[in-house]
């Protein structure tokens, strides 16, 4: 069940680069209110500790004042820093309790897998989160996926994890989230025995046919000799 947490917004006009950018060195971050049921954006600020203590908190549903309304709210899109990765802008998203929305989840891998633990294999993690659609109360915090009995060359899809019955799948069903593979190092090795015994069945078969004399005592063109099995080459 997802928890309930009160941000504490303020409105803004501010919205040029440089006014944003001098909210920013004050602490506040600039963010956008929208909603299912209104067409007009409304403009916001909020403290930079505020967001960091709402992340603290593990809720995923938000609760908000907008025009003298409370509103319940999702952090719909949040934008970072590219050098030092702090928060620069927040969407929030207006949601009805009553009404199913779409979120990404992040995934969680548990269980030690027999391809790992008696095999020697490696887990390969292809697959960090999931579209889920479900009730804004029903959003979980994260979705775990046991890969206990998973062997050397088993997958996991997306349509193999076990869904709480409140939530929907909403990804492709084919999706991979995780396999079990053996160490590079080994695959390697693999490799490169294949290509040995390659080469030494070629030139055994090379072998066998420089022995071989045409039926006819006929010299063939060296075109005909592609489809010869006796010709010379």
């Amino acid at each position: 069940m997802s928890k309930e947490y009160k941000l504490e917004v303020e409105k803004r006009e501010a919205t040029k680069p440089r006014e944003l950018k001098g909210l920013r060195k004050a602490g506040k971050i600039p963010g956008v209110f929208y909603a299912h049921d209104t067409e007009a954006s409304i403009n916001f600020t909020i403290d930079k500790s505020e967001i960091n203590n709402a992340i603290k908190s593990d809720a995923n549903i938000f609760l908000i004042s907008v025009g003298g309304k409370e509103r319940n709210v999702l952090f719909k899109s949040v934008q970072y820093h590219p050098v030092t990765e702090e928060i620069i802008h927040i969407d929030l998203y207006g949601v009805n309790m009553k009404k199913a929305v779409i979120v990404k989840v992040p995934i969680t891998l548990f269980g030690d897998s027999i391809g790992v633990k008696e095999e020697g294999g490696v887990v390969n993690q292809a697959g960090l989160e999931v579209e889920i659609k479900c009730l804004p109360g029903d959003i979980p915090n994260l979705i775990e996926v046991d890969i206990t009995e998973l062997s050397i060359g088993d997958t996991l899809l997306a349509s193999n994890i076990n869904l709480d019955n409140k939530l929907e799948l909403i990804s492709n069903s084919e999706m991979l989230i995780v396999s079990i593979t053996l160490p590079m190092k080994e695959i390697e090795e693999v490799e490169e025995t294949d290509e040995e015994l390659e080469e030494g069945e070629e030139g055994a078969e090379g072998s066998s046919e420089a022995d071989g004399k045409p039926s006819d005592g006929e010299e063939k063109p060296a075109e005909d000799n592609k489809d010869s099995d006796g010709g010379n080459q």
